[in-house]
């Protein structure tokens, strides 16, 4: 149980280098970096992917695998984490420090309730009676704000959605009151509305607890809305440390200026919407989508009733142009996207695709528009086949529509779109696992344009990315929809991103379209409450700015619960 006062170090980091032992030599992840945060406070560790910041992270817990060796000092509960005994280490962990993973689905075991896996990390460090342990795994869940709790911890984790998951990791973290909570991108995955949900219960642990959480993230606007101070991170070490209204408003660092500049601001789009405009005006323009009161239902099992994902919307996708979809994940956007893509069936209304009616189309008659429409996934690495070079992946549609005979055949075509993604020739002879996240997602694009395609859908293309691999990826995908002419459907959670990208914003809320116009109309004097809390909803990259919005979520939050109190009444 942790016995730390606020102020005092709970983790002390000295002189840490971890060296990784590969097929290629010895690889040094970590270069002598120092760190130390105290109790009640929030280090960020912030850098691109290889930084090194997960691995100074996980070196706090023990869990480097066997192919690191880790030297320096690691101080936790008085111990030293780099030399401590196994059996120690297992004492520490939970009890100590404990960690909040980036994906909650797979910290989850599936086939064991929520109750059950609080309850086990309870009764493996101390001596709890099976009532007294369930009382403070009811107790745990309660505080960090699942509801009904007492009934809710008998269900499994499918049962709970991405933000409720996640506070049940964090739960499983908080519930042996460890001095150190590491989060490795706690967020990533989440909606912008869930985030501040889990901004605020972090926030809470340290206020509430005397917490000290070590944050691991790439979203410069979660580091300026949770963190204390900021530790910045490049090829494994530590380029520049600051207080985070002194790192946002002074950065030191070449690398630290180039991140923040990376970032991308809602208002910044506006100069390329008029400019795309104007170039659209001047082309022929027709609608390449057109949706009226477009209605897509899921069927219901075993004689429940169906659900009701897309309720009546109506939009319109013109030649050249961007459409961005928003909302939070259920709001209907993907399944948009996908029935755009003849993947998902229209159950009501019209949805015009390229001249073609989507409802009660048959196969054989929308097969011949399929090498018109592109696809960007959200996670390339699960949409590529891990058997296939990049080449051949690449290569894969232009075979599918008779564009060549075999990828030896399409070599020339596959250059031509690997370079016209800034990716060098020799990566078609590399597998996905050989590329990193944003190279892969340049690949995805390359496969995606290969048909010349006068439709792209990119459902979420950058969620996953590191803030200057986005950047990057951003600016290569206005290049090709400017040289290509495709107009494209983009989906996002990311207001900021929608806003530099698309020259209108379309806004989707329980499957209803709730607002849509420019970015200046929808972003800068936002008509429905919805749109208004998902802006607030959006951490920005200023330390300041952000308190003055997180006051604002706060007084829209509470403006709906009493409207919808007053409604019940």
């Amino acid at each position: 149980m942790s016995t730390l006062k606020r102020g005092e170090q709970a983790v002390g980091i000295t002189d840490l280098t971890v060296t990784f032992a590969t097929d290629g030599g010895d690889v040094r992840a970590v270069d002598g970096v120092s760190l130390a945060v105290a109790a009640g406070e929030v280090l960020a560790i912030v850098g691109e992917s290889g930084s090194g910041k997960t691995v100074t992270a996980k070196t706090i817990l023990g869990l480097l695998p066997e192919t690191a060796t880790a030297s320096g000092v690691v101080l936790l509960g008085g111990d030293n984490v780099v030399t401590v005994s196994h059996s120690r280490l297992r004492e520490l962990r939970g009890a100590s420090a404990a960690m909040v993973f980036q994906e909650p689905s797979t910290a989850l075991n599936p086939v064991y309730t929520v109750g059950w896996q609080i309850i086990e990390g309870l009764r493996a460090h101390g001596k709890y009676s099976r009532a007294e342990a369930r009382a403070k795994a009811v107790d745990i869940l309660t505080k960090v704000g699942i509801p009904d709790a007492a009934t809710r911890i008998d269900y499994y984790p499918h049962q709970f959605s991405g933000g409720q998951k996640q506070r049940v990791v964090i739960a499983m973290a908080l519930v042996l009151d460890p001095a150190v909570i590491v989060a490795d991108e706690p967020t990533t995955a989440l909606d912008v509305t869930v985030q501040a949900e889990i901004l605020d219960l972090l926030r809470r642990c340290r206020d509430e607890f005397d917490t000290a959480i070590v944050l691991i993230t790439h979203n410069m606007g979660v580091v300026a809305d949770l963190a204390d101070r900021v530790a910045v991170m490049y090829q494994g070490e530590l380029v520049e440390q600051a207080d985070v209204v002194t790192l946002f408003s002074n950065p030191q660092a070449d690398y630290t200026k180039k991140l923040l500049a990376a970032v991308p601001r809602i208002g910044t789009g506006t100069a390329q919407t008029r400019e795309r405009a104007i170039d659209r005006a001047l082309a022929p323009t027709e609608s390449l989508v057109v949706a009226n009161d477009l209605v897509i239902e899921y069927p219901g099992r075993l004689g429940q009733k169906g659900f009701r994902a897309v309720n009546g919307v109506s939009f319109e996708i013109g030649t050249r142009e961007v459409l961005g979809l928003v909302g939070e994940s259920g709001s209907g956007k993907t399944t948009i996207g996908r029935a755009i893509a003849g993947l998902t069936k229209v159950s009501g209304g019209s949805l015009k695709v390229l001249g073609q009616e989507m409802l009660g189309v048959k196969e054989r008659n929308f097969r011949p528009l399929r090498k018109e429409i592109g696809f960007v996934f959200q996670d390339p690495a699960t949409s590529f086949n891990p058997l296939l070079t990049i080449a051949e992946c690449v290569a894969e549609p232009l075979i599918v529509h008779g564009g060549a005979a075999d990828a030896l055949a399409a070599r020339t075509r596959v250059h031509e779109l690997l370079e016209a993604v800034q990716l060098p020739r020799s990566f078609g002879d590399r597998y996905p696992h050989e590329l990193s996240g944003g190279q892969r997602q340049r690949a995805s694009l390359a496969r995606a344009l290969a048909l010349q395609p006068r439709l792209l859908i990119a459902d979420e293309p950058t969620s996953a990315l590191d803030v200057s691999v986005q950047a990057r990826v951003l600016e290569l995908f206005a290049e090709l929809q400017k040289e290509f002419g495709f107009a494209a459907l983009f989906i996002s959670h990311d207001l900021a991103v929608v806003d530099l990208l698309a020259d209108r914003i379309a806004v989707l809320y329980h499957g209803d379209l709730v607002e849509e116009g420019t970015g200046a109309e929808v972003l800068g004097a936002p008509r429905h409450p919805y749109t208004r809390r998902l802006l607030a909803s959006l951490p920005v990259p200023d330390p300041l700015d952000q308190e003055r919005r997180r006051e604002e979520l706060r007084a829209i939050v509470a403006e709906e619960r009493a409207a919808s109190v007053k409604e019940a009444g």
